[in-house]
């Protein structure tokens, strides 16, 4: 924008900057294609010698406004939006890694994208080696092979709530002239900016937080800039030597600290095509305008849900890395200082069976797939999200069987408790 501003005035200002007598409101650009002049201008866009539109499923003025406000919020280079976060992360490995490739991830990592690296992305022939992220760099380091391309994780894992290291994990992933990718979902560039602790790509469901109102599905992937393809150029060959497939064209030669992003967008969108509609990016460009306001109530509800559940005498355990006897206390001191997210988990006495009662009591807090937005809302991983994964899998993840993810939505934190009280009184 031309001054440095901070994430508040960031997002209610960035992306859209409107000319004279453009409209002052993000416009939707509800159109597939847009018109040229003459042959030899669509031409230049198609051989990525201009910068410009021609086609949505590649880019959209909305798209890219909205791109650009979470780019700043996050502190890179350079972003795009995707359908959806599980498209995100698929993209941020794909654009880096085919057949023959490996790579290493957390293994309590959310369900759904446990499943893509582990089981969807093998059958593509790239491997996966799931790791602890509380194991010792030299047990994360012992994973790493010839043809490994990536360290991924996130900063707070969905439902364990694993509070990230990005620092180590960045200094393990340079050591191996690999990138670390985060998943910044959970706490937002309101509260992490992983790329300020070294991580090099940042990747998000914006689905959450940042749409805040369970609205419209969608994803995004942020480049620092900072990782230098080049100077790991047999690890990157897709990055550092010649695309075919346009002209012969060295993305980390022709577009520099842009050539992940510019590689993500001409190659994987144009064959895969996995775009976020320019309705669903103006709805998400909405949310983030109040993003600011929300993620600090979140926090504060959160942080006196977890302190009311933790007193009480049929809660079994409460995870919530605001407690100060929470393992990732001072993790999250480090990292997030204002506040991690309002995502809590916790298990009642007497088990699964118990947790899964107690859940239909509830009241106020709805039973939904959903999670991080302004309502309150409560899930069953191992019943849901994660059912797909074995018991022995649940525990490596950290997932408990009773383990109730509730998300705190913003709503007054008395009516909150007094709805879990009601709950837990009727079991």
């Amino acid at each position: 924008m031309g001054v440095d501003y901070r994430p508040e005035t960031i997002c209610i200002q960035s992306g859209w900057k409107p000319k004279k007598g453009e409209p002052r409101v993000l416009p939707i650009y509800q159109s597939t294609t847009f018109k040229y002049d003459n042959s030899d201008q669509m031409g230049r866009l198609f051989d990525l010698e201009d910068a410009g539109y021609f086609y949505t499923r590649l880019q959209n003025p909305t798209n890219d406004a909205v791109a650009a406000k979470i780019t700043e919020l996050e502190g890179g280079i350079a972003g795009m939006l995707t359908s959806s976060g599980q498209a995100a992360n698929y993209y941020a490995i794909f654009n880096i890694c085919e057949a023959g490739d490996h790579f290493i991830c957390s293994n309590s990592i959310y369900g759904g994208t446990f499943n893509l690296f582990g089981t969807t992305m093998k059958k593509q022939g790239i491997s996966c080696t799931f790791i602890n992220p509380d194991a010792s760099d030299e047990e994360i380091e012992a994973a790493f092979l010839p043809n490994t391309k990536a360290l991924f994780a996130e900063t707070i894992s969905n439902p364990s709530l694993v509070v990230l290291d990005i620092e180590r994990f960045a200094n393990i992933a340079h050591r191996h002239g690999v990138p670390l990718i985060v998943d910044n979902t959970f706490p937002t560039p309101i509260n992490c900016r992983p790329i300020a602790w070294g991580a090099d790509i940042v990747t998000h469901s914006t689905t959450k937080y940042m749409d805040g109102h369970a609205m419209s599905v969608g994803g995004a992937i942020i480049d620092s800039g900072n990782f230098d393809w080049m100077a790991h150029k047999d690890k990157f060959p897709g990055l550092t030597t010649p695309d075919e497939s346009y002209h012969g064209i060295v993305y980390a030669e022709k577009f520099g600290k842009m050539a992940f992003i510019q590689k993500a967008t001409a190659q994987l969108m144009r064959d895969l095509g996995s775009i976020q509609s320019p309705q669903n990016a103006f709805l998400l460009n909405v949310g983030l305008e109040t993003l600011h306001l929300r993620m600090p109530r979140h926090c504060d509800n959160a942080q006196k849900v977890a302190e009311y559940l933790e007193k009480h005498e049929k809660v079994a355990w409460v995870n919530y890395a605001g407690l100060p006897d929470n393992k990732y206390y001072g993790l999250a001191k480090k990292y997030m200082p204002n506040g991690t997210c309002g995502v809590i988990s916790f298990g009642l006495k007497g088990g699964r069976d118990v947790s899964v009662a107690f859940m239909d009591k509830l009241k106020l807090a709805a039973i939904v797939t959903h999670v991080a937005d302004a309502r309150t809302c409560v899930l069953h991983p191992a019943s849901h999200t994660h059912r797909q994964m074995t018991d022995e899998q649940l525990m490596e993840a950290g997932v408990a069987p009773d383990l109730i993810r509730f998300s705190v939505g913003i709503e007054n934190v008395k009516d909150i408790i007094d709805d879990l009280e009601q709950a837990l009184a009727a079991i």
